[in-house]
């Protein structure tokens, strides 16, 4: 098969000493041999039921005894309805897929309209997605949070470890929207709140390098809500790419140096968000990772308290398990989401 060939050449590649030395390269065959393991994985299980198919009906041609033809039709009937469920599994696994989805991802999170309700929203959405990220087994540690003097976070920046981060959290890249009663509300009315979610494919240090000369570093004491100094040394870390003007602060950990490194952590993510996004926009072409117009400041979700209700507006889909879903249990939006993608991909492959 094409696939079990351009696996083979993937990992000869691998093997070619010249090929080890260059990283990036090294990178980018891991992620493909990986995908290409998969689909031949899937290859076999479709010979396999082929050949059980084949072999039931061989068996049929020559049986008289009415109960093995029985059995005989049965295996026949449920090798026939295996091999159309690999067959739709290849078609969704050909379909050319986004190239970040096995990646890490960066997750920035902040308030948008409402005050100190939308900061107290983020901090809602914050422990959201660390739920989710724990239920799937993922590594969720928290890069920067800056509380705010009420509550919840001012902004607040999370890194997810896990196989496949990517394509299970890029479906909360949006604006996300709270309809509900603060506690300081005397007369009951609802207010409506919104945060935004910005999800980064994780970059390596081969994806994007950052010339030392382009990048300020300022050293500051760490400041808690209200300005407040929380720690007694210059540990607080601030980088300015000169070339961008974006600025990454960190002042979490103690040690300078670790602030400084996961400053330019989330320095490197959005350099290469910013890179897909020039190239996507130098060839006219949306992002199929993105359902709807794809920009971050479309509302694609509402968390409607008094009606205990969550509503996607992207895939208009429904769930009244607000408290679930508020702890971590986003599964069927995601996967509601990820089948549209599929479905977007396979129409998208059949026109072209």
């Amino acid at each position: 098969m094409q696939i079990e060939q351009a696996l083979a050449d993937v990992e000869r590649e691998l093997s070619d000493p010249e090929v080890s030395s260059d990283l990036q390269r090294m990178a980018q065959l891991g992620r493909r041999h990986k995908e290409l393991s998969e689909q031949a994985a899937l290859g076999q299980r479709w010979r396999a039921a082929g050949q059980a198919i084949e072999d039931a009906r061989e068996m049929l041609e020559g049986e008289s005894d009415p109960e093995m033809r029985t059995y005989l039709e049965a295996e026949l009937a449920a090798g026939e309805e295996a091999i159309a469920a690999v067959e739709e599994e290849l078609r969704l696994a050909l379909v050319e897929r986004d190239p970040n989805d096995g990646r890490d991802v960066i997750i920035e999170l902040r308030p948008g309209a409402g005050g100190d309700e939308a900061a107290l929203f983020t901090g809602d959405v914050y422990r959201m997605l660390t739920a989710y990220a724990q239920r799937l087994g993922y590594q969720a540690e928290t890069l920067t949070a800056t509380g705010s003097d009420q509550g919840g976070f001012r902004e607040a920046t999370i890194e997810v470890r896990g196989d496949g981060a990517y394509s299970v959290f890029k479906w909360e890249s949006g604006v996300h929207r709270v309809q509900r009663v603060p506690e300081t509300e005397s007369q009951g009315r609802i207010h409506t709140s919104t945060m935004t979610v910005a999800v980064l494919p994780e970059a390596e240090d081969v994806d994007v390098h950052i010339d030392p000369k382009d990048i300020k570093i300022d050293v500051m004491r760490s400041t808690g809500p209200g300005g407040q100094s929380v720690n007694t040394t210059d540990s607080a870390v601030r980088v300015t790419h000169l070339p961008t003007g974006m600025v990454v602060a960190c002042q979490d950990e103690r040690s300078q140096i670790q602030n400084r490194e996961r400053a330019l952590k989330i320095l490197r993510a959005r350099l290469y968000e910013q890179a897909l996004e020039e190239r996507n926009a130098a060839e006219a072409a949306e992002r199929l990772s993105q359902i709807g117009t794809g920009e971050r400041s479309e509302k694609i979700r509402t968390y409607n308290y008094p009606e205990r209700r969550v509503t996607d507006h992207r895939i208009k889909l429904t769930s009244h398990n607000l408290d679930g879903v508020l702890g971590g249990d986003l599964g069927e939006f995601t996967d509601a989401l990820a089948a549209e993608e599929k479905r977007q991909r396979l129409e998208a492959a059949a026109v072209g």
